[in-house]
């Protein structure tokens, strides 16, 4: 395997699950691959429309998160023909365009004119190209998702906390727009008894083995002024990833941590987020947007009793959020790339896209997110809207797995483990990250 993309990260490979529509396999049937969530569920449905309208029939593979990225980045590694489509991370962009695992769409899109201008900016960049900020597309753009917050709508309203809570920190209660309100509303939730219950202030993301904490510390880094390198100098991170905004941003994720996370959240990420928030355990919960349609959904905290707000500002005003979602790609190594290409022309549609997003699916279309009514067609579409004008990602270097482990390492044992300084694990951090790009020839 080429070292950008073996898969160290501490996931099981052993072990994964598949849901296939059919068993039956036909020569013209397409196999898409994606991770087993709702939104995989819904796209199923939408995929029925396709195969009355082609006669091509669609077979899914869903692996679970845990598995997702071990699983296909084997796949493709191997040059296997498993998958015919595959919505891969919005981080695989730069290994599968270099080591040819996807088909470029350049060509594709212009003869059916197929403009990425119609997309949203952000989900262009983070999801299609490779060089980012380049004209080389090898996505479309497939699932929108941010990581954005909910909160107990019902709890902020109760005129009793709105008084004490006036009065201890003088705003009112409400959605906080600052991490350092965010912050004094975690406490004031903090082991509170609420309609008989104790609750804690919020969920956030520490979870060691994948992603988990990194997307979450790099939630709250952007927004203190974390950069991955020198603007004028590609991978020189000294002083931009160590910087002291960087410092106070890790800092101040660790104190959240320390004073107002529900006990056994050591190792959370979006499924134990889900729970923490569905089981009334806590106030507020830092997850993806594509968690949104199922909890407006749920019988006990959805509906009247939910809220949404975009990912706060930081200490100088500055507020962007961590980019989720994935693109949809063609495998180069598929015998059926015509049929995948026509796939790929068929979910571009506008009325297909604006039924994704009906069936909770995340259209990236302009045509769909900026009708005049998508605001009020969900609860969150607004927040949603607004999550996705401020996002960044990740690195989506060929060797982001490397890169990832390091930040998994450093951020879980300062935040969660309480070893070292904040400080000591940014510089760690310029270290590996360092070493990698060394080992790539980048530095």
């Amino acid at each position: 395997m080429k070292s950008s993309l073996k898969l160290a990260l501490g996931l099981a490979s052993a072990m994964f699950a598949s849901t296939a529509v059919s068993n039956v396999a036909h020569a013209e049937d397409l196999t898409l691959c994606w991770a087993a969530w709702d939104p995989a569920n819904a796209l199923v449905e939408l995929s029925k429309d396709f195969t009355k309208e082609t006669g091509i029939g669609m077979k899914f593979e869903f692996v679970p998160w845990t598995n997702y990225a071990d699983r296909f980045l084997n796949e493709l590694n191997s040059h296997g023909k498993l998958c015919d489509l595959i919505i891969g991370d919005s981080q695989w962009i730069g290994g599968a365009a270099e080591n040819g695992h996807y088909v470029k769409l350049n060509d594709f899109f212009d003869k059916e004119k197929i403009s990425m201008d119609d997309f949203v900016p952000a989900t262009v960049v983070g999801y299609s190209e490779w060089p980012k900020n380049t004209p080389n597309y090898w996505a479309l753009p497939a699932m929108g998702d941010v990581v954005g917050w909910t909160y107990r709508k019902d709890w902020f309203s109760k005129p009793e906390l709105q008084k004490e809570f006036k009065e201890k920190y003088g705003w009112d209660l409400g959605a906080p727009t600052t991490f350092d309100q965010l912050k004094q509303i975690a406490e004031f939730f903090q082991k509170r008894q609420v309609d008989g219950k104790t609750v804690y202030g919020a969920s956030i993301y520490t979870e060691r083995g994948s992603e988990g904490i990194t997307m979450g510390a790099m939630d709250v880094l952007y927004s203190y002024g974390f950069q991955y390198e020198n603007p004028k100098k590609p991978y020189d991170m000294e002083g931009f990833v160590n910087s002291a905004d960087s410092v106070k941003g890790l800092e101040f994720y660790k104190s959240l941590y320390d004073c107002c996370t529900p006990p056994g959240a050591s190792n959370s990420y979006m499924g134990e987020g889900v729970d923490a928030f569905k089981s009334g355990q806590v106030a507020m919960h830092m997850n993806f947007a594509f968690t949104w349609p199922g909890l407006q959904k749920d019988e006990n905290v959805g509906g009247d009793k939910i809220g949404y707000f975009v990912n706060p500002k930081g200490p100088g005003g500055a507020q962007f959020a961590q980019l989720g979602g994935q693109g949809i790609s063609v495998v180069s190594y598929s015998d059926k790339q015509e049929q995948a290409l026509k796939y790929i022309k068929w979910f571009a549609n506008k009325d297909v896209q604006a039924k994704w997003w009906s069936l909770g699916g995340y259209s990236c279309l302009n045509a769909v997110v900026k009708d005049p009514k998508f605001p009020a067609s969900q609860p969150y579409a607004q927040t949603f809207l607004d999550s996705m004008a401020i996002v960044k990602d990740f690195w989506a270097e060929p060797s982001y797995a490397p890169l990832l482990q390091a930040s998994q390492k450093r951020f879980h044992d300062y935040v969660v483990a309480g070893q070292g300084s904040a400080k000591d694990a940014l510089d760690g951090l310029v270290k590996d990250w360092t070493q990698v790009f060394q080992d790539d020839g980048k530095l």
